[in-house]
């Protein structure tokens, strides 16, 4: 876990006045990230941002992810297909990171994680199993953004479905999102019935 510091413990951290990092965040030349209390602080991130020094080691990361606590054991399986992938390319693995979520929600928290730890310059290469386990859209976006910040993004297999196929699974992603969606309205609309029947009555028709 990076260290973090207060204000003042930042400023002497780089050699700067307290009152320097204060107007740098005026200046919005600095962001303080907030703990959920609200109270302010920097990391090494920011450190290497103001003395332009770069991370001593980057990581190399493995990410697994699959949609549903059902498929617990595809999870154990993809891990270990990465297992065998890795040791047969030579590659040492600093971080496995295993998540359950879907596909098409982007604040899965692991993944968030995995973002900010890219943004940070602290991944040198992250390795997939296939494109649709980081992500069901965006890949290509995802890998840009990932390749400003020097981390390279490796997608094990590399077979594709056909058009028809890709497109088969896209829909059924998309249908299955908007049927949950739609089934937390129907609860919603049930639960305000339940509280205001009065409102939700049709009106009389006038004789």
């Amino acid at each position: 876990m990076s260290k973090i510091y207060r204000i003042n413990e930042f400023a002497k951290r780089i050699g700067k006045a307290p009152s320097t990092i204060r107007r740098w965040e005026r200046e919005g030349k600095l962001v303080a990230k907030r703990h959920p209390s609200g109270h302010r602080y920097f990391d090494e991130a920011d450190v290497r941002l103001l003395t332009g020094v770069a991370p001593e080691r980057r990581a190399t990361v493995v990410y697994c992810r699959v949609s549903s606590a059902g498929q617990k054991d595809d999870l154990a399986s993809q891990v270990k297909a990465m297992e065998t992938y890795c040791l047969g390319a030579g590659i040492a693995v600093d971080e496995w990171i295993q998540e359950i979520g879907g596909g098409m929600n982007f604040k899965r928290k692991r993944f968030l994680a995995l973002v900010e730890q890219i943004g940070r310059g602290e991944v040198r290469q992250l390795l997939v199993a296939h494109k649709d386990r980081l992500m069901r859209f965006g890949f290509d976006l995802f890998e840009q953004v990932a390749r400003q910040h020097d981390c390279e993004v490796v997608v094990v297999n590399q077979e594709s479905l056909s058009p028809q196929q890709e497109m088969v699974e896209d829909l059924l992603a998309i249908v299955h999102t908007f049927s949950c969606r739609l089934d937390g309205l129907r609860k919603y609309k049930q639960a305000i019935h339940a509280d205001f029947p009065e409102a939700t009555q049709p009106k009389a028709l006038c004789e």
